[in-house]
């Protein structure tokens, strides 16, 4: 069976991007591993599923798969790449709609030159929503690594959890040492992305993002409005943002009791078509 898929990127966050709206196919967890590998398949960080929604007042449904195969709740780079996707697929005519994902509905809207706003929902901060274990909430919390290190982090759901801590220069942060220890801390049932912030000013701020499942990206859209909210909530940082990531920038807007916005670019690589039993 041939499918046609999308390669597209935010800033460097890599995805593939199949319709299922107008073609069927089932995409098993060894598969989207197969597909995934960057030597003997498509590769990218995610894929990203479009179907039809569940509810009647909503446009579209937006599936997440990490490249490990495991589903994910949320991905705003990839929310930016659906929606310029299914706009110039022609699955609708409008600008801004309602997409559903496994966290919540998101609202993005498209702009000039390939640019995306999303409506990125309430970020979240008690332990039992990210979730995390701790004996009660807390600003920050210590986390135990190995060597007897310890780093002091703060949590942020944005539709997936967050573990955000900020180090002097992101150049110079163990990220590939520490990002799969706080990943896959046993305080984090369900794991998590780990974020590394450095704060340049109340403007500007840098961040690597150790992705679940994944690992190191050039971009984490969800990753950049956890760590944007934590500074802002520690007063680091002001309502409004750029995050610099390894990829290029974001434009995160908060205040406090508001949704999240999050303005990015996206960018589309190739179109193509590829036979599944190669990959079965």
């Amino acid at each position: 069976m041939l499918l046609e898929f999308t390669k597209m990127h935010g800033l460097g966050n890599d995805f593939m991007v199949v319709d299922l709206i107008s073609q069927r196919a089932y995409l098993d967890p060894v598969m989207i591993r197969r597909l995934a590998d960057r030597n003997f398949g498509i590769g990218f960080d995610q894929l990203l599923i479009v179907e039809t929604p569940d509810h009647p007042n909503v446009d579209f449904k937006y599936r997440i798969f990490n490249a490990d195969g495991s589903e994910v709740e949320q991905c705003g780079n990839g929310v930016r790449c659906f929606a310029k996707f299914v706009h110039d697929r022609h699955l609708t005519n409008k600008t801004k709609f309602k997409v559903q994902t496994k966290a919540g509905i998101v609202e993005p809207e498209l702009g000039a030159n390939g640019w995306v706003r999303v409506n990125m929902g309430y970020p979240k901060f008690l332990p039992n929503q990210i979730p995390f274990l701790a004996e009660a909430p807390a600003a920050l919390y210590d986390l135990a690594l190995a060597d007897n290190e310890t780093i002091s982090i703060d949590v942020v759901n944005m539709g997936n959890p967050h573990a955000v801590t900020i180090v002097p220069d992101v150049l110079t942060a163990d990220v590939a040492k520490i990002g799969p220890q706080v990943e896959s801390h046993e305080r984090f049932p369900e794991r998590v992305n780990a974020g590394f912030m450095q704060i340049v000013d109340e403007k500007h701020a840098r961040l690597r993002v150790f992705e679940r499942g994944v690992g190191e990206t050039l971009a984490c859209g969800t990753g950049a409005c956890a760590a944007a909210v934590s500074g802002m909530r520690r007063g680091l940082l002001s309502s409004n943002v750029e995050i610099e990531l390894a990829g290029g920038k974001l434009l995160i807007e908060w205040k406090e009791g508001d949704v999240v916005w999050m303005t990015g670019p996206t960018a589309t690589v190739y179109e193509g078509r590829l036979d599944l039993r190669y990959f079965q």
